[in-house]
């Protein structure tokens, strides 16, 4: 691994010619979008030949995070995914280089560092394992949007209840003015504040996804609004970020129900080959969540997140609880 040389960034202005683009959870526009994000820092860690050519690019993104109640003062790090590589150079050693590059980069001022979203199972474990990370099984859904329409993987029973609340007046559209963006964070922390695992983004963030690179859609019943979700796009594929609903004061209209279908056949209408829904949670064996988004037609799947404690003894612990 000589010939490369792994660099970590923190400002756009010394980022190196030809970074990687295709990827948008690890590209320089999202690293832009976090950057003018209040608690958010982003680092790029590259991977570059002497020449300078970029072969391998990884977003990580810090989050400090704070509440009164719980209280709670700490920063932690979310990579999703394992990154970005050109064709024809060594993907699982460039991955070690980066992954060693960033947890040294990070030292102990972070609480922890996760890895989710990562493509396969399996990938980077023994890199994960040398760099001290713990893996802890977790579920992933995805329902396939190329093959059959999105109606024909519905159940009969699901499919009456969206085209009975389809007539009740129920309609889903995109974000468009002020009003509308203000409606969608007001109803996605208000869905979110009794959840304190659950990190919503300050305003920017949101405003930043809009474009190429997502929508934000709401979900409206005679003028009031019932839900909401943000849908990023990447490579061809759609991911459910963020989503929020007001299921129990409108239940008869099922407005969870609709505001799930709408960013399932959205992402079918705009070409995406699949749509990720991205955190689906732990894969325990009862899961109402993981249930609720099944009944789409969407294909489960194990997989891990990989964690990394910057206080040693209590990563030690976790190690040996999760170990495999």
């Amino acid at each position: 691994m000589s010939d490369y040389v792994a660099h970590v960034y923190t400002t756009p202005s010394a980022f190196p010619q030809g970074l990687l683009t295709d990827n948008f959870f690890h590209s320089p526009q999202l690293f832009m979008v976090c950057r003018n994000t209040p608690r958010q820092k982003p680092y790029l860690v590259t991977i570059q030949t002497p020449g300078g050519t970029v072969v391998a690019q990884m977003l990580a993104v810090v989050r400090y995070r704070s509440s009164w109640l719980p209280p709670y003062l700490y920063r932690h790090c979310r990579v999703m995914g394992e990154g970005v590589y050109v064709d024809g150079h060594p993907k699982q050693e460039l991955f070690g280089v980066m992954l060693r590059a960033l947890t040294e980069r990070m030292g102990r001022w972070i609480l922890y560092i996760e890895f989710s979203n990562l493509s396969q199972k399996m990938v980077g474990y023994r890199e994960f394992r040398d760099n001290g990370y713990f893996p802890v099984r977790w579920m992933s859904i995805h329902n396939s949007l190329h093959s059959r329409t999105p109606e024909e993987r519905l159940s009969e029973r699901m499919l009456q209840r969206i085209n009975q609340a389809y007539e009740r007046g129920i309609v889903t559209d995109e974000v468009q003015t002020d009003e509308d963006f203000r409606a969608f964070m007001k109803l996605l922390r208000r869905h979110n504040w009794t959840k304190p695992k659950r990190y919503i983004p300050a305003d920017e963030f949101f405003r930043g996804l809009q474009g190429d690179n997502g929508r934000l859609f709401l979900t409206r019943y005679r003028g009031r609004i019932v839900g909401c979700s943000a849908v990023a796009y990447s490579q061809r594929q759609a991911y459910l970020w963020y989503a929020a609903y007001r299921r129990k004061s409108y239940a008869w209209l099922r407005p969870d129900v609709l505001t799930i279908w709408h960013a399932i056949k959205s992402s079918y209408e705009l070409g995406y080959e699949h749509i990720f829904f991205m955190d689906v949670g732990l894969p325990f064996q009862k899961n109402a969540f993981r249930e609720f988004i099944l009944r789409f037609g969407g294909k489960p799947t194990s997989t891990y997140r990989w964690f990394r404690c910057s206080i040693g003894w209590i990563n030690k612990i976790f190690s040996w609880f999760y170990r495999d």
